[in-house]
């Protein structure tokens, strides 16, 4: 069995391999709630990462570690102990903050989805896989960060989950094409011009170059959505939502800077800039907003 501590320890250590900036970001938070979020972190890699194996295990045999993960944790929610590394330290924070565990079903359900949905015909269709794998991620975090009213902060949450992930679509339009899927929506593709087989090639065409421009105009109207709940978190933690909050939409400045042109290099933030970002967070006025 997995001890609480080594649970906890285990999804920390997956949040700083896999979610560089975010576990940046983190690490501005009081440490009593770091843990809590990288066991939330844990809990969404642990599951993404038996959807994603890349060792050719078939479709059939991901389908039912997804689905054996997603019963353990029911389980162990009943108190039932269980030998997952990540779950320990998700239930606990599940317990001590009363989380919705609806929101955890929702994003299961989008991972699922993952295995079946190659593609997404409309923007619309895609912002219903968004929803569990973004959106909820988004409204999880609410309880452990704190709001003065968590109803009134709710709707930001879930529009910044949606800008994340729309940003970290963005830049990994080649990565994801290598895997048989496009997350950009295929109306989006046919308005620019642009073929399924134009992503898979990875070559920076005009009309691509058109198309990231328009899901990089789309993920800033989410960031500028989610913005006004900044000022509503916990004063303790709006220095770490601020930070991911500039960090994730620098990520578009690079794509930008880069002429739209995705498939050269991996947008990256330089260190220096993602430092300098979290310093200025913690310096920056309580009343400042992004």
């Amino acid at each position: 069995m997995v001890t609480l501590d080594a649970s906890y320890e285990y999804c920390r250590v997956l949040h700083r391999e896999y979610g560089r900036t975010y576990y940046l970001a983190t690490r501005l938070l009081p440490r009593w709630k770091r843990r809590h979020v990288h066991a939330l972190y844990g809990f969404t890699r642990y599951a993404d990462e038996l959807v994603d194996a890349l060792d050719a295990t078939p479709e059939a045999v991901r389908a039912a570690r997804l689905r054996g993960f997603g019963d353990r944790f029911t389980a162990a929610l009943s108190g039932v102990p269980v030998s997952d590394p990540a779950l320990p330290a998700v239930v606990d924070t599940v317990r001590l903050f009363h989380l919705d565990v609806a929101d955890l079903a929702t994003f299961l359900r989008s991972m699922a989805m993952d295995l079946t949905v190659r593609e997404y015909a409309t923007y619309d269709d895609l912002l219903e896989y968004m929803e569990g794998s973004a959106a909820a991620i988004g409204t999880m975090m609410l309880p452990i960060l704190g709001a003065r009213d968590p109803a009134a902060a709710r709707e930001p949450a879930r529009q910044l989950g949606f800008a994340f992930q729309l940003t970290n679509f963005i830049r990994d339009v080649g990565e994801d094409a290598d895997r048989g899927r496009i997350y950009l929506p295929l109306k989006d593709l046919a308005e620019c011009g642009v073929a399924p087989a134009d992503l898979r090639a990875r070559q920076a065409t005009p009309a691509v170059r058109r198309l990231v421009a328009l899901e990089v105009d789309r993920a800033r109207e989410h960031y500028r959505l989610a913005a006004p709940g900044i000022p509503l978190l916990d004063a303790r933690s709006r220095a770490c939502i601020r930070t991911a909050y500039r960090l994730y939409g620098a990520i578009l400045d690079e794509v930008v800077r880069a002429g739209y042109d995705v498939f050269g290099r991996r947008a990256t933030v330089p260190n220096r800039r993602r430092l300098a970002v979290a310093a200025t967070a913690v310096l920056i006025p309580r009343r400042v907003t992004p």
